[in-house]
């Protein structure tokens, strides 16, 4: 009899990618899969298809434990609520140990042990030792920075032309979200054994001038990279009207670029999914339009 694979977070757009390449890359079958979301109502398709749709709230802790019922594998996706999400994490995998779960999954994130300069990394290596401390078998899903996370720079710095950031020339491998979740599918899908920790990055770290060169290039317009301090970009983002929340994980972002925590390139995906990783390239082809308003 195949394992019962639950994905939390599985309206979200990672979850729902890691889900559909279950059924359509892995061939897992519908009644072999259990999709937590906060409202099931938004994975109707899927459960019109046989897949089991629960309701369960990383927010609402009492409503895990059913919704882990039965099973085998649990993959955990990291919340939303970042500066909350360790005990949120925490109480889902309570609920997977009482659900019985023999094996724990979990997206985290490259380097998040003390001394990663990005603010939510103890969130992260927190979860991860939550995990470890259960004495179950665990897949930890080290995810690097999607290249659709450019979405959140790029649009303003080509409409300006300038592109301002704190990185330096710390490198990052992006990679495209759907190739992370074809790399989770394949591991939640394969039989695995004992414990095992994968890095999710793209084929290539660039710097924020490659970025910057390549994304010009293809898109065929101008993009000067403006290299600040720290003070700086924070003082820019405030003028521009930023969330003092946002500014603050902003530069914690480019503090650990600049400082190499981010300058790593495994074959992790391409170990799991079987395909390459998409090439930075791709990214600005599929969103261009998007990028250029």
């Amino acid at each position: 009899m195949s394992q019962t694979i639950l994905v939390t977070g599985a309206s979200g757009q990672l979850g729902r990618a890691v889900v559909r390449h279950l059924l359509e890359s892995q061939g897992v079958a519908p009644a072999s899969l259990i999709a937590v979301t906060r409202d099931p109502a938004k994975l109707a398709d899927l459960a019109a298809k046989g897949v089991t749709v629960r309701a369960g709230d990383f927010k609402a802790a009492d409503t895990l434990p059913a919704a882990f019922a039965g099973a085998d594998k649990v993959l955990i996706i990291s919340g939303a609520d970042i500066g909350q999400r360790l005990p949120q994490h925490q109480a889902a995998v309570a609920a997977a140990v009482k659900a019985g779960a023999s094996r724990i999954a979990y997206t985290s994130m490259p380097n998040p042990e003390p001394g990663n300069r990005v603010l939510f990394a103890p969130e992260h290596f927190g979860t991860e030792q939550a995990i470890k401390e259960t004495g179950l078998p665990y897949t930890i899903f080290r995810n690097g920075w999607y290249q659709e996370n450019l979405m959140l720079a790029l649009p303003a710095a080509f409409a300006s032309g300038s592109w301002y950031t704190s990185s330096g020339q710390g490198r990052i491998a992006h990679a495209a979200r759907d190739d992370m979740a074809a790399a989770i599918a394949g591991a939640l899908a394969a039989d695995e054994g004992e414990s095992v920790t994968y890095t999710l990055t793209g084929p290539e770290a660039l710097t924020s001038d490659e970025i910057a060169a390549r994304a010009a290039n293809s898109l065929g317009k101008p993009l000067q990279v403006v290299h600040v301090t720290d003070e700086q970009l924070a003082e820019g983002l405030k003028a521009a009207g930023v969330p003092e929340a946002f500014i603050r994980l902003t530069v914690s972002f480019d503090t650990n670029t600049r400082e190499g925590g981010f300058d790593l390139v495994t074959g992790d995906i391409e170990k799991l999914s079987g395909r390459a990783p998409a090439p930075i390239e791709s990214f600005f082809k599929e969103y261009g339009s998007a990028i250029l308003g």
